[in-house]
């Protein structure tokens, strides 16, 4: 789950990091009224959406008067900020947070990770921030510091300090830099974070540190037990139709093509989009219903996936070992009698009870087309996909 700005700033905040004086504000009348409190000459209003690359994409405005902030924020508000995160869809900006300008010396990159190989936190800083990561490790990459942290002991001061003189800071910025390092390991750790960046964390002209932008990510398995952090979370900036699937338990990915799928097993859904395409067609989202495939969960998966508008045919691939084919196979026909699905549906059954599931879907008297391989399946959809769209078209013409 991610989170705004202003948000992961109020969080590492808490740990000792140091942030600029700034407000939130939900209209042009509270910004301006931000910039007043704030006090000072120059402020920054700063669009908060789920993405990086804000500036590029005039989500970050510098305002010298009032009315600039004014005039910045009736800009932003409403807008849709498209970005190369965001993707051609881009995301709502409905909140703004309004900060004091900064004086920059130098901008430097920070950052906390999952490292996956070494199974460890991986600390990843370099004295060229201001850009993404990426960029960074194409343009420079002999400027990136990395630093596996060991569990059993925590990010050690002589890590800290390491890594701090690796940066190139001044000797009287050493200390500061060690406890905002420290600081975000405290933060990734006890708050069950995937990913902590801080970008740019810059150096001012009176040789301060301040955490200029920040980022966090975190584990959604976790958000259980840290209900602080899951009350974070804007809804107006995920994809709705993942929204709507993790809010009923159920892993989604949303895609741009028109063939949805309902399989179980996360292996099973790669290989199924694999031979979608293979065949000629695009799947429309990733949707894994998991072990426990009853039939009011394989209803519910079919809400998700009927809720893009743009799937034209829906394949269900089970394999069953943990499920029962009867048990999908009386979810999916439940499904088409309660949903009145419109779309051509293939459905592929395979494991336990996979002669009872076949069973009831052709007692069942609905268009609903079996197969017994994933390649057949893959086939009969698309193929099916292609026919509906000929007649679409066929009709149109008329």
């Amino acid at each position: 789950m991610d989170i705004h700005e202003y948000q992961a700033k109020e969080l590492l905040q808490g740990f000792g990091v140091p942030i600029p004086k700034g407000g939130l504000a939900y209209s042009p009348e509270q910004a301006t009224y931000r910039a007043t409190e704030l006090g000072g000459e120059r402020w920054v209003v700063k669009a908060q959406v789920h993405s990086g690359a804000r500036g590029k994409a005039g989500g970050i405005v510098f305002c010298q008067n009032e009315n600039e902030v004014w005039d910045a924020a009736d800009q932003l508000l409403g807008k849709k900020l498209v970005t190369h995160q965001t993707g051609p869809r881009g995301k709502g900006v409905y909140r703004l947070y309004v900060e004091e300008a900064t004086h920059i010396h130098k901008e430097i990159y920070l950052g906390l990770v999952q490292d996956r190989k070494s199974e460890r936190i991986m600390v990843v800083a370099s004295a060229s921030g201001g850009m993404e990561i990426e960029e960074i490790s194409e343009s420079s990459p002999d400027s990136i510091v990395r630093a596996i942290i060991e569990p059993a002991v925590g990010l050690q001061d002589f890590q800290a300090r390491e890594i701090a003189f690796a940066l190139g800071l001044a000797a009287a910025q050493i200390a500061d830099c060690v406890r905002i390092l420290k600081g975000c390991y405290r933060a990734f750790t006890e708050l069950d974070a995937n990913m902590v960046e801080i970008n740019p964390l810059v150096i001012t002209d009176n040789g301060s540190l301040l955490a200029l932008d920040a980022k966090m990510s975190f584990d959604e398995n976790a958000l259980y037990r840290r209900s602080n952090i899951a009350e974070l979370r804007d809804k107006s900036q995920e994809d709705p139709r993942e929204a709507y699937a993790t809010d009923r338990g159920l892993s989604y990915v949303g895609l741009d093509g028109q063939i949805g799928c309902i399989i179980n097993g996360a292996g099973l859904a790669m290989a199924t989009m694999d031979m979608i395409q293979h065949v000629g067609g695009e799947p429309a989202n990733f949707l894994d219903i998991g072990g426990g495939a009853s039939p009011e969960r394989v209803t519910k998966a079919f809400r998700s996936v009927l809720s893009d508008d743009g799937v034209e045919a829906i394949l269900v691939n089970i394999f069953a070992g943990i499920n029962r084919c009867d048990w999908v196979a009386e979810g999916v026909v439940q499904a088409v009698r309660n949903l009145d699905i419109q779309v051509p549906l293939v459905v592929r059954l395979a494991g336990t009870n996979v002669q009872e599931g076949r069973q009831i879907l052709i007692d069942s008297g609905l268009q609903i087309t079996t197969a017994d391989t994933l390649e057949q399946a893959a086939n009969l959809v698309v193929t099916a996909w292609q026919r509906a769209q000929s007649q679409n078209s066929q009709q149109q013409a008329v």
